[in-house]
């Protein structure tokens, strides 16, 4: 993977892009931005490319960071003194992290005109922390950009929101997606899959290929379309399916919400509205399942992931919900 990017190799986002270089060339570039949209769809990826042009000593033509620049090799190198990053310490940015930022910024840039601050990630902030941060975003010292990066499905603190210009990102088409994860060596088929199971979401479509999700989804699935209720076996094959599925430990609500697209296909494939099935990497198995479960029946299973998604939710025995789940599909 890439560790600079240039504003225009960043997939999509074009709104995005239009908002930040009119305000750069227009003299109105705001003190600090608040990146908010889906997770996954280039939001620090546009930040750091952002501050490398800021940064540029010789920017291009084209609005973008040269690259060779003494200032560029820096960032390239990721050693620049003038960009710092603020991740989330764990699940979470502390007041800590914030508090050592404001004694960072109490210091003019050390040779960049513009120091820029990442704060990643910050709908994980503690409120305290958030708090600590408001003060900064009043009135940051001069020579400061701050650009914040957040999820738009998730809560960030009015008085944060209101003190920073808001970037809106959205979702990228899932050609687009598929085209550069086939470009990075995958199947067009699995790209395809990976990019619609992702919902325009690069990021989330590259730890999909990372994680052992995919390849658990098709062994659960394919186990189900063999057993029958009332087998000898099933029960076994049920117990240990349950197990697989909470070995996942974080990971288990997604995994059954990639399950519970495999059956939503089926429903489809039922339907006759095979053109809106997403797991085109299982469609041998996804027609069996149409043979498997006539739609009364498939239409009484449906309803059994939103039962387990509020268990789990609840904090129920994991392995139980699983085990309920499993028998229940059968």
């Amino acid at each position: 993977m890439k560790d600079f990017f240039n504003i225009t190799e960043v997939l999509g986002q074009d709104k995005a892009k239009t908002m930040l270089r009119r305000a750069v060339g227009g003299g109105r570039l705001a003190h600090a931005y608040l990146f908010r949209g889906p997770a996954g769809v280039g939001k620090k990826t546009l930040a750091r490319a952002f501050g490398n042009y800021l940064n540029c000593l010789a920017p291009t033509p084209a609005e973008d960071a040269c690259g060779l620049c003494p200032s560029c090799r820096k960032l390239r190198g990721n050693n620049h003194p003038d960009r710092l990053v603020i991740a989330p310490d764990g699940v979470a940015i502390k007041i800590g992290q914030i508090r050592e930022l404001k004694r960072s910024l109490s210091f003019p840039p050390f040779e960049a005109k513009l120091r820029t601050v990442l704060l990643c990630d910050v709908h994980t902030m503690r409120r305290e922390a958030a708090n600590s941060l408001l003060k900064l975003l009043e009135e940051p010292p001069p020579g400061n950009l701050l650009i914040l990066t957040g999820d738009g499905a998730s809560e960030i603190l009015p008085t944060i929101t209101s003190r920073c210009q808001q970037v809106p990102f959205t979702t990228l088409p899932l050609a687009q997606v598929t085209g550069t994860l086939t470009a990075e060596g995958l199947a067009p088929e699995t790209a395809a899959t990976l990019a619609a199971l992702a919902d325009g979401s690069l990021g989330r479509a590259r730890s999909l290929v990372a994680s052992p999700l995919l390849e658990l989804r098709r062994q659960i699935l394919t186990t189900l379309l063999e057993l029958r209720p009332g087998q000898p076996q099933a029960a076994e094959a049920v117990l240990a399916l349950a197990d697989s599925a909470i070995d996942c430990g974080d990971s288990l609500n997604e995994l059954l919400g990639l399950l519970h697209l495999c059956f939503r296909d089926i429903y489809l494939i039922h339907r006759e509205q095979s053109q809106r099935v997403v797991n085109l990497d299982l469609r041998e198995a996804l027609a069996r399942g149409k043979d498997r479960w006539p739609l009364p029946e498939l239409s009484r299973r449906l309803p059994l992931f939103e039962k387990a998604g509020r268990q789990l939710a609840r904090n129920c025995n994991r392995a139980l919900v699983c085990e309920v789940l499993f028998f229940g599909l059968l």
